[in-house]
């Protein structure tokens, strides 16, 4: 899946941009990229996942990497 990030937050995490409800991630599930190299509204592709607490990412890259 591909979409944006909306927005960073101290602590290692933040949000994707989804249709409907945004994507939670943390900093551990980003592939080869720093979440310090990371900006709002870069383009990343990542693999969607649902818990109890709600939507998540996994597996993120920036666009065009893998």
């Amino acid at each position: 899946m591909k979409s944006t990030v909306k927005k960073l937050m101290p602590g290692g995490y933040g949000f994707i941009d989804g249709e409907e409800r945004d994507f939670f991630f943390h900093a551990s599930e980003l592939k080869g990229v720093a979440i310090e190299d990371l900006f709002e509204g870069q383009v990343v592709e990542f693999e969607p996942s649902e818990n109890e607490k709600g939507l998540n990412a996994t597996n993120i890259t920036l666009e065009g990497t893998e």
